[in-house]
């Protein structure tokens, strides 16, 4: 289980990567607003620069989320080979409980 620093970190990285897109969306506007050609290959390289930075965090974000995803995949599998039995135990009273809630709704 995540402790609440790892969250933090994550909340901080993906809230920087989403400010970061935010500005290479602006860049991008400014750089279609632009008239004249001079200008526009300094803010083309701007916008570039700024893509090639948020495509980079990106690919980040998304091997560090895969290798999570992995490792949690991998420790609930040695949970249910330890543990079959209990494992079956707790998903029949999950399925259960949301049968008897899904039950209440419907009515």
């Amino acid at each position: 289980m995540k402790n609440s620093n790892e969250s933090a970190i994550d909340s901080s990285s993906s809230d920087a990567f989403l400010s970061d897109l935010r500005a290479l969306v602006a860049e991008a506007q400014k750089l279609l607003d632009a008239s004249p050609d001079g200008e526009n290959s300094s803010k083309s390289s701007a916008l570039r620069a700024q893509f090639e930075l948020a495509q980079a965090q990106f690919s980040d974000l998304y091997a560090g989320a895969s290798k999570r995803v992995i490792a949690g995949g991998k420790r609930a599998d040695r949970a249910i080979r330890d543990n079959p039995y209990q494992a079956i135990a707790i998903a029949a009273g999950v399925s259960l409980l949301l049968g008897v809630l899904i039950g209440r709704r419907a009515q």
